[in-house]
């Protein structure tokens, strides 16, 4: 039995040393790979603290370099301003006016986009090239009397220059898909590349309509031009007595108007009115006297 106990004992003893060697074994193949990838995690993470804030500081300082240099490159393009402006002007007559805003539009090539007329006002929608904006708002406003005049201006650069950016990328990613459509090996592949292309297509167009939506609102300035014609006035003055007679006589025979149809209505639906009611009359309750018959019949029937 001591024997049994000393063996067992023994055979445990050797299973632990040699799963022991072989644990440091793997911790030694593991040590080995992780410096050959640059160090074991526990290296990394045991970075002195002034050396991690280190770290952090020269990664704020390449954010930082890096919004000046994006601030810097968006200095050097041209600017792409969006410009709009709404003008009332009084004037003393419409058409001239109108034939102004007509020569104008022909002298700066400019186009309304929109026109109202109404009977004392001109409304328009102008869209001037906008290196003419400034000449043409200083021609118009010689028109008239300045009423009100309210300018915005939107700078538009960045979104102008992502959407070009992000569109010649669709485009040139497009012409990549298209060169491998050329060597797909089967059905799969050409599907695949074909539905990717259908995307980039789609991208495409609704991008380039974004940009030209954009640069159409860059290239061509908005004025907003309201004319209003001349105040209309009347001279405060009394009446005359003439004028009085002329009014007096004038609701008098308003007065008569009104009479006379009154007595034409009764003439027309009041006559047959009462004539067809006398007709019922005489034939319910009169010689005819149909209801006094059937009332008679009644009181007969009961009495028997």
């Amino acid at each position: 039995m001591k024997t049994k106990i000393i063996t067992l004992v023994l055979l445990t003893a050797f299973l632990m040393a040699f799963g022991c060697s072989k644990s440091e074994q793997n911790f030694q193949r593991t040590g080995n790979v992780r410096e050959a990838m640059g160090g074991t995690t526990t290296q990394r993470m045991a970075v002195p603290e002034p050396a991690r804030m280190q770290s952090m500081d020269d990664s704020n300082e390449y954010d930082v370099a890096r919004e000046e240099s994006a601030a810097s490159e968006t200095a050097n393009l041209e600017r792409k301003l969006v410009r709009r402006a709404n003008v009332s002007i009084r004037v003393e007559n419409l058409e001239a006016a109108d034939n102004s805003v007509t020569s104008l539009m022909e002298k700066y090539d400019a186009y309304a986009s929109s026109t109202m007329v109404e009977e004392n006002l001109r409304n328009y929608s102008l869209r001037v090239p906008s290196p003419q904006y400034d000449a043409f708002l200083a021609e118009m406003n010689g028109m008239g009397r300045l009423i009100n005049r309210f300018e915005s201006t939107e700078d538009v650069t960045i979104r102008y220059y992502d959407l070009e950016g992000r569109l010649e990328t669709k485009r040139e990613l497009l012409r990549t898909f298209q060169s491998y459509l050329r060597r797909a090996n089967n059905i799969e592949e050409i599907l695949a590349v074909e539905a990717r292309i259908a995307d980039l297509q789609y991208d495409i167009e609704g991008t380039g309509q974004q940009l030209r939506i954009l640069a159409n609102r860059v290239d061509y300035a908005t004025i907003d031009l309201t004319l209003f014609g001349p105040v209309a006035t009347m001279p405060n003055r009394s009446v005359t007595p003439r004028e009085q007679i002329r009014q007096l006589f004038g609701n008098f025979g308003g007065f008569l108007s009104t009479v006379a149809v009154v007595i034409i209505g009764i003439v027309i639906y009041g006559i047959p009115v009462l004539l067809l009611l006398f007709f019922f009359f005489w034939l319910l309750f009169g010689r005819i006297g149909l209801m006094k018959k059937l009332w008679q019949t009644v009181m007969g029937k009961k009495q028997e």
